[in-house]
C-alpha cells in the first residue's frame, strides 16, 4: 500500500503514469481521490487506463465528468484550505496544499492582510472557500487573479472553479505543471 500513495504524496521519481496504470483498481482510485476527490469522476479517470503518456493522462483528468456537479465541487473544494493559510494535519490533502502553496509567500508587505481581506470578501460574495492553482503563481499573482475573480458572477465563477480544480488535480496526479 505504501508504493499507491507515493504518487499522490510526493510526485518525485518513478513513471507516475506506469504506476497509475499498474495499480489495483482500489489503489488507483486511492491516488486519483488525492488528486480530486469526487466519485464520478474517479471513476471515469480509471476507465481510460492504460495511459500512454502524462498528456494522455492530463487530457483524460481535464474532460472526465465534465461538468461536475454544485455538490461534486463542493465535496472536493472541502479539503483546499484558504490560499494564503497553511493547512494543519499530516494527512495527504494537507501535505499537498503546503506543498502548493510554498511559493505564495505572504511575508511581503501586507499580502497576509490582502489575502486575509480577499478571501473573506470571496466567501461573502461565492459561499465557498476561493481557490485557485496555487503551485507555480506567486502571491502577487494569486491577488490579481482574486480581485479579477470577484467580478464574476455566479456561473462564471463555477466554470473558473471546476478548471482550477482540475488543474489542481492534474498537477497532483503528473507531478509537473506542463500541458
Amino acid at each position: 500500500m505504501e508504493s499507491s500513495f507515493r504518487i499522490a504524496e510526493s510526485h518525485i521519481g518513478g513513471d507516475v503514469v506506469a504506476e497509475l496504470n499498474a495499480a489495483s483498481e482500489v489503489d488507483a482510485a486511492r491516488m486519483l481521490s488525492h488528486c480530486l476527490d469526487v466519485p464520478r469522476w474517479i471513476e471515469e479517470v480509471l476507465q481510460h487506463r492504460p495511459f500512454t503518456d502524462a498528456q494522455s493522462l492530463r487530457r483524460t483528468i481535464a474532460h472526465a465528468a465534465a461538468p461536475l456537479t454544485e455538490d461534486e465541487i463542493r465535496r472536493a473544494l472541502a479539503v483546499h484550505p484558504r490560499i494564503g493559510e497553511r493547512p494543519g494535519g499530516e494527512d495527504v490533502a494537507a501535505r499537498h496544499a503546503s506543498a502548493e502553496q510554498s511559493g505564495v509567500d505572504i511575508s511581503g508587505e501586507g499580502i497576509e492582510q490582502r489575502l486575509r481581506a480577499g478571501n473573506l470578501a470571496y466567501e461573502n460574495r461565492f459561499g465557498q472557500v476561493f481557490l485557485i492553482r496555487a503551485a507555480g503563481r506567486n502571491a502577487e499573482e494569486v491577488l490579481r487573479a482574486l480581485g479579477d475573480r470577484l467580478g464574476n458572477d455566479r456561473q462564471t465563477e463555477a466554470a473558473v472553479v471546476e478548471h482550477e480544480l482540475r488543474e489542481i488535480a492534474a498537477v497532483r496526479a503528473t507531478g509537473s505543471l506542463e500541458p
